[in-house]
């Protein structure tokens, strides 16, 4: 059976809501990416403190010229802004997760819609459909009858 041109024009709405969705699973999967990395450079600057700040914890019993001291002090200032920069790129990343999430499922939304959409004008073509060919049945048997009496 040939596709109704109202349907074909919802079967191409689909398609095209499906390529939709299927870029925004790939912007969500690479925001995701993107978010994981940041929190990765996020973690390594942590954990270079942290070993910074214990191998200098370590020298306590060593005196130190205050040149030193004030390098170090400047350094590990230093690295607490880069830090606070980098969390604020990591809460930036969860953010557009955040978006990209939520612009899938909105997609998905629309998605399901059409389908839901799809299948209900089908169902109605088919019931058109089943009504027709039992109406042309009916007419059938209609017509029988009527030369069956006729014959007798």
């Amino acid at each position: 059976m040939a596709v109704p041109s109202a349907l074909r024009g919802l079967m191409v709405a689909v398609e095209a809501a499906q390529r939709q969705r299927d870029e925004a699973r790939r912007r969500l999967q690479s925001a995701r990416q993107a978010q994981m990395a940041a929190q990765g450079q996020m973690e390594q600057l942590q954990a270079y403190a942290h070993e910074t700040e214990g191998r200098w914890g370590m020298r306590a019993n060593v005196t130190m010229a205050p040149e030193v001291m004030f390098h170090h002090y400047q350094f590990m200032d230093r690295l607490g802004h880069a830090m606070g920069l980098q969390t604020t790129v990591v809460q930036d990343h969860e953010c557009r997760v955040a978006q990209a999430q939520q612009a899938l499922l909105q997609t998905e939304l629309r998605l399901t819609s059409l389908q839901k959409l799809t299948d209900k004008r089908h169902q109605e073509i088919e019931k058109a459909q089943a009504r027709r060919e039992q109406k042309q049945t009916d007419e059938r048997a209609a017509l029988q009858y009527l030369q069956q009496r006729k014959g007798l």
